[in-house]
């Protein structure tokens, strides 16, 4: 079969890019023609709060075909795309969708490329937004009425998407486990990157940084008088998206500077190994969420997780087992973090996780897409 997947790849950054891109693969590895229709500019420079937006470290994946063509605020453009579209003559069409600012561009490529439209599938990230935009629902509405059918990576995605009243078929599968980041290394070799102890104790909080993530109520956990003693430290690794000085703050105000390490940058592809393998627990601290990227990358590099009770978290951390769901307030995770010292969790938690991650399979998410197609084909 020739399927198109639309959506951010290579050069462009970000998890949504390399879900596109291991998900191209496994679509290849099952025996479809699968190439990736992405953007030549995906956000204008006014509405990105980050550095860049494109990888300027990492190299490009491999054989993966992937063609830079959308520009999102360019309608001229999206003429141009719905030809591409209907000269490539995919027998299905792979649309993501995560923000709606996106959704004004993919809607209006749908209706232009005219029928007889191939079958959609539109993968959703999220339908909500984390944080609140007028008009958001309307946009995302316009959009994914265009598609055929809506498969969604957490419960509470699907429990959104119902509230749009959408006429189509629709999947659940979890996010997979993103293999997109090498093997794992040592612990040495880890913590020689950062120029550490390699037998420190070491959480990480990982990704880009915006207050729904929840960085403060991890800071405010660190400065637990049990946490202190034990001698942990928090790696935060991430680019800033919003004004990092309330966080610094934070952190001198509650005498945590020898506690805290920062790395205030986009972490690239080839590099991100290093974070998880010197890491003993990935902590998530969120204040909202659908699913998370992150959590997909512990699994892959098998590191226990803390996450919040909010969303779809706790759909993919069973509590207890490969890790701990918590309350979203500063006692709880610290209670959490210190019971995995004191109780020497670590090696139960991994041996759980490597039996664990088998349900978060490409392969099997790349079956629900078939099975998907076949039905809104029937």
């Amino acid at each position: 079969m020739r399927i198109l997947l639309i959506g951010p790849a290579w050069p462009l950054r970000g998890g949504i890019s390399n879900f596109n891109a291991s998900l191209c693969r496994g679509l290849q590895e099952y025996g479809h023609e699968a190439e990736i229709l992405s953007f030549s500019l995906q956000y204008p420079s006014l509405l990105f709060p980050g550095n860049t937006q494109k990888e300027t470290r990492s190299p490009a994946p491999e054989h993966l075909r992937i063609h830079s063509l959308i520009h999102s605020i360019n309608p001229f453009n999206w003429l141009r795309v719905a030809r591409f579209i209907r000269r490539f003559k995919p027998d299905l069409i792979i649309i993501q969708h995560w923000i709606p600012f996106i959704a004004v561009s993919f809607g209006s490529i749908l209706r232009l490329v005219r029928k007889p439209l191939p079958k959609v599938i539109a993968i959703c990230h999220n339908v909500i937004p984390h944080e609140p935009h007028p008009g958001a629902l309307v946009l995302t509405r316009y959009f994914l009425k265009k598609c055929d059918a809506y498969l969604v990576l957490s419960e509470s995605v699907k429990d959104d998407l119902s509230r749009l009243r959408l006429i189509g078929f629709s999947a659940y599968h979890p996010h997979p486990i993103y293999d997109f980041y090498g093997n794992a290394v040592s612990r040495e070799e880890a913590a020689a990157h950062f120029k550490i102890d390699p037998e420190g104790k070491y959480l990480l909080f990982f990704g880009l940084i915006r207050e729904y993530k929840g960085l403060d109520i991890a800071i405010l956990a660190m400065k637990d008088k049990r946490i202190r003693e034990m001698g942990v430290k928090l790696i935060v690794a991430g680019e800033f998206y919003e004004d990092e000085k309330k966080y610094l703050d934070l952190v001198r105000e509650n005498d945590l500077e020898d506690q805290i390490i920062f790395v205030r940058e986009y972490v690239p592809v080839n590099e991100v190994c290093h974070y998880f393998c010197i890491a003993d627990m990935v902590v998530q601290t969120y204040k909202t969420a659908t699913q998370s990227g992150v959590t997909q990358i512990a699994y892959h590099f098998e590191r226990p997780m803390l996450v919040t009770n909010v969303g779809g978290l706790a759909e993919i951390v069973p509590h207890g087992k490969v890790g701990y769901v918590t309350e979203k307030d500063p006692q709880s995770v610290s209670d959490a973090i210190v019971d995995f010292y004191e109780n020497r969790r670590e090696a139960e938690f991994i041996s759980n996780i490597a039996r664990e991650k088998n349900r978060f399979s490409w392969k099997s998410f790349v079956k629900t897409i078939l099975e998907l197609h076949t039905a809104i084909k029937s």
